[in-house]
């Protein structure tokens, strides 16, 4: 008989299967990366998924993030992602908190949570990056974490490094700098070394209902790059969790 996980044991053999049957793996943010990435998690095989995003689906979502549909707008992120994954791989044990990462309260909040095996950074704000970063460091947890994608068109570019080999990445640039100050050491990133351009015009910031909020913008992107960057992520993770990693 047929079963969803067929193909994967074709490559990763019981013993890899089994493995990532019994890893958890920590997503943080699912916007266009983090929503891809989890996606590949779950198709992966991974046993135990712990979900976080403060956000709701808008419908400026729906270019881009694979838990964005006319059907889901306005719904909790971590909740739509917790029920595609239910649906995609129903023995996988997913944690879905609803809920804000505080840059200052990052050992608590994610302390509290099932502890992970790997731990990969999707969300869009530096400081709440590097206080991830601090916080895998001192627990010696795995982290892999999202670089820039937006205004960008190329994803033949994108590649895994330390952050200390990044360049002109405006997102990697300002972590670079940051980590050296913080001691944060050997940090693996995944980036683009092609240069943003600039954006159309200027959309408004959307707030959590879909709504704008006056005076602020927010950056372009294309349907492809931030899923594709997601995708890239459960690649390092799953390679990396069954010692296939290059």
């Amino acid at each position: 008989m047929e079963t969803a996980t067929d193909r994967l044991r074709l490559i990763l053999g019981e013993q890899g299967l089994a493995k990532l049957q019994d890893v958890t793996v920590m997503v943080l943010g699912l916007g266009g990366v983090g929503s891809s990435c989890a996606e590949a998690l779950a198709r992966g095989g991974v046993g135990h998924l712990v979900l976080v995003d403060r956000d709701v689906v808008a419908p400026s979502n729906i270019n881009r993030q694979a838990l964005a549909f006319q059907s889901t707008v306005g719904r909790p992120k971590a909740e739509v992602m917790a029920a595609m994954v239910a649906d995609i791989n129903p023995s996988c044990d997913v944690t879905a908190l609803v809920a804000f990462i505080d840059k200052d309260r990052v050992p608590e909040q994610l302390g509290s949570l099932p502890r992970p095996d790997y731990v990969v950074d999707a969300i869009d704000t530096i400081a709440q990056k590097l206080a991830i970063a601090t916080w895998c460091q001192s627990e010696g947890i795995a982290l892999v974490s999202a670089m820039g994608g937006a205004n960008k068109l190329d994803p033949t570019r994108l590649r895994f490094s330390r952050i200390e080999r990044t360049e002109i990445d405006p997102i990697a640039r300002i972590m670079r700098k940051e980590c050296r100050k913080r001691g944060i050491h050997d940090l693996m990133v995944l980036w683009s070394d092609e240069r943003p351009l600039e954006a159309e015009g200027k959309l408004d910031k959307i707030d959590e209902k879909g709504f704008v909020r006056e005076g602020e913008s927010i950056l372009g992107t294309m349907s492809y790059f931030p899923p594709i960057m997601g995708q890239m992520l459960a690649s390092k993770v799953i390679r990396d969790l069954v010692g296939l990693g290059a």
